[in-house]
């Protein structure tokens, strides 16, 4: 039996700002028959504290970055758990990453050092007669693991993947002893970037493995456009990179047993059974009946999301008849500006924040869903649009790239498409998406073909955590 730490700095169902949450929180069971034991570590947010049953404290440091830090081992979502409990650091309403005013809280930098300095302790010492074989990281707020491993002669072995390589965690170099960092690791080949600490750029250059959550991306990262500065680290680090594509949880995400967590969908296991649950979606969103298509967005309202685009390609989709749900939060401005589109158009609702349960019922009720990202290192929400019959109308970028098959003439008569891609990332490509779109919608035998393909299409974890599972195996044998 093979034990890995997985350290993250969020997990489903316990918390979560995005995707990276649904992936640490699904791939402990996913794991499960592939002899693998797989325990979390994350940090004791308020949300956290209280969701969990606590077993034990198992591991202390009385002063870390300003006051005692405790590891807990806990149980909580199906999960085995570290929590660590440091009140000063995490301790606080609100978003796990940003003050009130919108920005990273400004010992963030500490935040995850903690967490990552204790999941190095937890290597080195072992908790409760367990100890990891592995360390799989998480992004840059578990990028300072293999630092603080080698300061303590660990011997773990480390694996870093890259959820966003646009998120990297940069520091003062004025932090450098705060943050326990020997100062022979700060140099352009380690943890320097541009004379700053990049707790990302130090997973990147010092573990022993790197992954990414999708093939595409995993090429993407090794260019300017994509590597967001980094790409000559992806280059020369190219030997061990692999891409492995995400997968959902195929018992949360179900068309077919919804009702058990969310009773205001009518389950369905054909694409006829949509119908119910898209006139249940257009009277709670206040859409009218019409004969076109009703595309949904579930998102981030970001640039690179692509939603800038969205709102300059939709007036002509519109116009042709078809309908937009939205539900997302994030800039201001795209906010706005969805606000002032659902107040001119009567086809297009908007709703700002997160719901989980309205998440469903828009998978279930739309025809649709859009993700014109700029780029995207692997998706979940086409994922989910695939599982429901939902047609994804996608970038041709990273996991999207990867995971739906376009419905050009030949996919088409060999009956393999699942969806729409589109290239470059610009609204004019976007607008001509939609409006094949409207076209196959208008064709209701190839529509429903469509529908019934992405349903088939798989999208659990089954191969990828077999990925994984070889991946950790390869790891312990090498030299």
């Amino acid at each position: 039996m093979i034990r890995v730490l997985s350290v993250a700095s969020e997990c489903a169902p316990l918390v979560k700002t995005g995707g990276l949450a649904d992936v640490v929180g699904a791939l402990p069971h996913a794991l499960e028959g592939q002899g693998i034991e797989m325990r979390t570590m994350l940090p004791g947010y308020p949300a956290v504290m209280a969701r969990i049953e606590k077993v034990a404290d198992i591991l202390h440091e009385d002063d870390l970055f300003g006051g005692r830090v405790a590891v807990i081992h806990a149980r909580a979502g199906g999960l085995d758990l570290l929590v660590v409990q440091a009140d000063h650091l995490f301790a606080r309403d609100g978003s796990i990453y940003l003050n009130a005013a919108g920005d990273d809280w400004s010992d963030n930098a500490e935040r995850f050092a903690a967490l990552s300095w204790m999941a190095a302790r937890v290597a080195c010492e072992g908790v409760g007669g367990w100890q990891p074989d592995i360390l799989h990281c998480h992004d840059w707020q578990a990028g300072l693991v293999p630092v603080y491993l080698r300061r303590m002669d660990g011997r773990a072995k480390t694996i870093l993947t890259i959820h966003n390589i646009a998120f990297q965690g940069l520091a003062p170099a004025a932090k450098l002893d705060r943050l326990r960092i020997p100062a022979e690791v700060f140099t352009p080949e380690r943890v320097e970037y541009w004379g700053r600490i990049s707790p990302l750029k130090a997973g990147l250059t010092m573990c022993d493995r790197l992954t990414t959550v999708s093939p595409t991306y995993a090429l993407e990262l090794m260019t300017p456009e994509f590597g967001m500065g980094l790409d000559g680290v992806m280059r020369d680090r190219a030997g061990v990179l692999s891409g492995i594509l995400n997968g959902i949880d195929l018992d949360v995400w179900n068309p077919a047993a919804d009702p058990p967590f969310h009773p205001a969908i009518t389950p369905y296991s054909d694409p006829a059974g949509k119908a119910a649950n898209k006139a249940a979606l257009r009277r709670a969103c206040g859409l009218p009946e019409t004969d076109g298509p009703l595309a949904c967005v579930v998102s981030r309202l970001s640039e690179q999301k692509g939603l800038d685009l969205l709102i300059e390609a939709l007036p002509g989709y519109l116009a042709q008849g078809g309908q937009l749900a939205l539900l997302g939060s994030g800039d201001r401005a795209l906010q706005q500006q969805f606000h002032d589109l659902a107040q001119r158009e009567d086809g297009v609702s908007v709703t700002i924040g997160y719901d989980e349960e309205l998440s469903h019922r828009f998978m279930a009720g739309a025809d649709a869903i859009l993700v014109p990202s700029r780029f995207e290192p692997c998706g979940l929400t086409q994922l989910y649009g695939l599982r429901y019959g939902t047609i994804p109308v996608v970038a041709l970028t990273g996991g999207l790239a990867d995971t739906v098959i376009t419905a050009n003439d030949a996919a088409l008569k060999a009956g393999v498409a699942t969806g729409l891609q589109f290239a470059p990332a610009t609204a004019a490509a976007l607008s001509g998406a939609l409006s094949r779109l409207l076209m196959l919608y208008g064709k209701p035998e190839i529509w429903q073909a469509l529908q019934r393909n992405a349903m088939a299409h798989p999208v659990g974890w089954q191969t990828s955590a077999a990925e994984y599972a070889a991946l950790y195996r390869e790891m312990l044998t090498d030299a």
